[in-house]
């Protein structure tokens, strides 16, 4: 069994890698996109990090204990706990409700939460093949 504070620091060393990535996707997704009709680049990230969670749990799917694992507390934890963000998510469904676009503010929410929860059932699968 690893260390406390080494294991501490996987999850650093994953989340700091995991915001970096997230701003960096980001920026490439608005240089594309500069004027969506819906925040795509927190859209794409949340999917894909959700695929990505799908992928590992689905590897890790028989581990008794994730929290002593370091993959899951490295890529999990850290990484994709870092890439994905439901606060930003949930900052820009408001800002768009604030701004009156209900319509696109509930597209939004539909495809962010079910193509999130779509993601990680496939990439789960994907795994468990």
């Amino acid at each position: 069994m690893m260390h406390e504070g080494m294991l501490q620091l996987m999850v650093a060393l994953g989340g700091g890698t995991g915001a970096v990535t997230r701003y960096l996707t980001g920026k490439i997704i608005m240089r594309r996109y500069p004027s969506p009709r819906i925040p795509v680049a927190m859209l794409t990230v949340n999917i894909a990090g959700s695929i990505g969670l799908g992928l590992l749990m689905g590897h890790l799917h028989e581990e008794p204990e994730l929290y002593g694992n370091l993959p899951f507390l490295l890529v999990g934890i850290g990484f994709l706990g870092a890439f994905t963000t439901f606060s930003t998510f949930s900052m820009e469904a408001v800002q768009l409700l604030r701004e009156g676009s209900v319509k696109r503010a509930a597209l939004y929410i539909l495809l962010s939460v079910i193509g999130a929860m779509i993601g990680f059932i496939l990439g789960f699968g994907l795994m468990s093949l």
